[in-house]
């Protein structure tokens, strides 16, 4: 596409923005008068915490664990009616009603306990399904409000972790931690109480092992966090040495250096192992001790003995043994299995931690006022944006007239996506505004927003799913008809039919295109959503010069009438776009046509001569404008 005619930058006055409802500058500093402030500036919102996280299963978790108190308490009466049995038994004569009525109390308590262990067991299971159903729920519909630009600092795999991985690895956590925590907790309390009501120096006898298991099991973990980190830095030493040596051996080897990246790799590895080695050595001796101590068998042992002597002198009768013996093993044996459990337990937090960090990120604010866009102009105002701390943006004045293409050029790092990215709402501005047809883009509906931007950039994203859907994500409602004619205005509909099944292929599974193939399926998805701005940025990247050539020659209809903001890299091909906004560190340092930026711009001449690659008179004779979104 060739425009024709210079710039025609919008009409901007105080009267005009009044007209429109728009803040200008003077209106900012005017009473009254209420601008959309961003998110930017404002300190972030609290990370949600796991209790939060957990909220919506709260009240299935009370239940459960009032169950499973139960259980727990129940499940002691058995072993107490088997030791109030052996009185009758050892009585002359046998006192069978006795022993019946011990015999049914345990029956009964165990029946209530298997069945209120049970009972909890679904409360807790059921609630999961749901409580997974809804947190993933809530995350996809959060996640749809966030940034695009969050998006962008992350790959699909880390969100399908959040969404996926940490959600299931909260089973632990949302189905067994609470009810588990409970029984280790109430068995051994309540054992206690009835070992107390037997006797009360034997029951401080039987605590003993339970106090050291304690002790050890604290110096155990005191230096825990400090080794972890420790071992999880080491590891990820390893890990980048294996990731070096990997994808630098064509190099390494080359230049006859394989030995000393083996060397390092080497090094690291051994360094992780002699951590892993002195941390476990000086771990399992306690960690050893600590589960004896804490064994049942132990437990049972240790009673055995200290009832011998309580026996011998006379301090209880041989039968108030019993209940010591047969109920000891369950005050350690809940809190040993628990330790068991504790780093399936950590995981479990860590990932609820994860989804509670991801349910905390900002959304993009909505402003109350809805504003309904006149026209297809672009505004930008006074907009300071940075990352965090850094500003990259810095007073950026500028306008896009409907009809016409502007291109943005300067040095790495200067800018340009960032002020490309501001207009679809991959980030709001820290300071002033962007608007279209008058209206901010924060008070305008997303769909709304979306419906009126377009924009194509290097990094193509296809769904696992037939090309017509793909296509077909710019207007969900286009006939198969319309479908076919955007990918033939994109240059990819010779390729589509050669596929198995045509425009039915599944894109991953039946067949896949190359970057520029893909490229030129993501320009027909623009093509068919006929949005009336569009932002291309690095859209040929990627290309190769055939492919190149074929995008370029799509991109130029797709820009045909519409307002165009693009990235240009190769100079040579947007000589006569409208508007060339040359950039510096974030500021805005020229702008105007090819031949006076060429003139009265050194940044700009020296991109020419840098990318440019053809003398200045050779290349005005007239280019394609888009070819420089790449």
């Amino acid at each position: 596409m060739n425009i024709q005619g210079p710039v025609d930058p919008l009409p901007h006055t105080m009267a005009d923005d009044r007209m429109l409802g728009m803040p200008n500058m003077e209106m900012m500093e005017e009473p009254g008068i209420q601008v959309v402030q961003p998110p930017g500036g404002a300190p972030s919102e609290p990370v949600i915490s796991v209790a939060e996280v957990l909220r919506p299963m709260m009240p299935a978790l009370i239940v459960a664990c009032v169950l499973r108190a139960i259980a727990a308490v129940a499940a002691l009466i058995p072993f107490l009616a088997v030791a109030r049995a052996g009185e009758p038994l050892l009585s002359e004569p046998i006192d069978r009603d006795g022993v019946w009525s011990a015999v049914v109390l345990g029956v009964v308590a165990l029946l209530v306990s298997i069945g209120c262990l049970m009972a909890a067991n679904a409360v807790t299971h059921f609630a999961d399904v749901n409580f997974q159903l809804s947190i993933r729920t809530r995350m996809a519909r959060h996640l749809g409000r966030v940034p695009l630009g969050w998006f962008t600092a992350r790959n699909s795999g880390q969100v399908k972790k959040s969404l996926q991985d940490d959600v299931s690895a909260m089973h632990t956590l949302a189905a067994h931690a609470a009810i588990d925590v409970v029984a280790a907790i109430v068995t051994p309390i309540a054992t206690i109480v009835l070992l107390v009501l037997v006797d009360w120096r034997l029951a401080l006898y039987t605590l003993v092992p339970v106090i050291v298991g304690v002790v050890l099991y604290s110096r155990q973990m005191s230096n825990y966090g400090d080794q972890m980190k420790a071992y999880q830095e080491s590891l990820g030493r390893v890990n980048s040495a294996v990731v070096e040596f990997l994808t630098g051996i064509a190099v390494v080897k080359t230049f006859g250096q394989a030995q000393a990246a083996h060397e390092r790799y080497t090094e690291e590895t051994e360094g992780f192992a002699d951590l892993f080695y002195d941390w476990v050595k000086g771990l399992l001796r306690l960690a050893n001790i600590t589960e004896l101590v804490l064994s049942p068998l132990f437990s049972v042992i240790w009673i055995l003995a200290g009832s011998v002597v309580f026996v011998a002198n006379g301090w209880i009768e041989p039968v108030e043994a019993l209940p010591f013996l047969l109920l000891g093993a369950a005050i350690t044996g809940p809190i040993n299995a628990l330790g068991f459990a504790a780093n399936e337990l950590q995981v479990a937090i860590g990932a609820a931690r994860n989804v509670g960090s991801l349910l905390s990120t900002p959304q993009l604010e909505a402003h109350a006022e809805r504003g309904e866009p006149r026209g297809h102009g672009v505004r930008y105002r006074q907009v300071r944006f940075g990352y965090g701390a850094e500003a990259v943006l810095h007073d950026i004045d500028l306008d896009l007239a409907p009809g016409t293409v502007t291109a943005l050029v300067g040095p790495s790092g200067s800018g340009k996506t960032t002020i490309a990215r501001l207009l679809p709402r991959f980030w709001d501005p820290d300071e002033g505004f962007v608007s279209i047809g008058g209206v901010d883009v924060r008070a305008m509906d997303p769909r709304d927003l979306y419906r009126t931007v377009g924009f194509v950039f290097q990094d193509v994203q296809l769904l696992r799913a037939t090309v017509a859907e793909n296509i077909g994500l710019g207007r969900p409602e286009a006939t198969r008809d319309e479908i076919i004619a955007a990918a033939r205005a994109a240059r990819i509909h010779d390729r589509i039919v050669e596929l198995p099944n045509g425009y039915d292929t599944e894109v991953g599974a039946d067949a896949s295109f190359s970057g520029g193939e893909a490229q030129r399926v993501s320009i027909a998805r623009m093509v068919l959503a006929d949005t009336p701005v569009l932002v291309l940025d690095e859209a040929t990247a990627f290309a190769d010069p055939e492919s190149e050539s074929e995008i370029q020659d799509a991109l130029a209809e797709l820009a045909a009438g519409r307002t165009v903001l693009v990235i240009a890299h190769r100079l040579s091909t947007i000589v006569d776009v409208d508007q060339i906004v040359v950039l510096n560190e974030g500021w805005i340092e020229d702008r105007g046509r090819h031949g006076e930026l060429i003139e009265r711009s050194d940044t700009y001449r020296r991109l020419w001569r840098a990318y440019g690659g053809v003398p200045a008179e050779v290349a005005s004779g007239g280019a394609n404008a888009t070819g420089g979104a790449s």
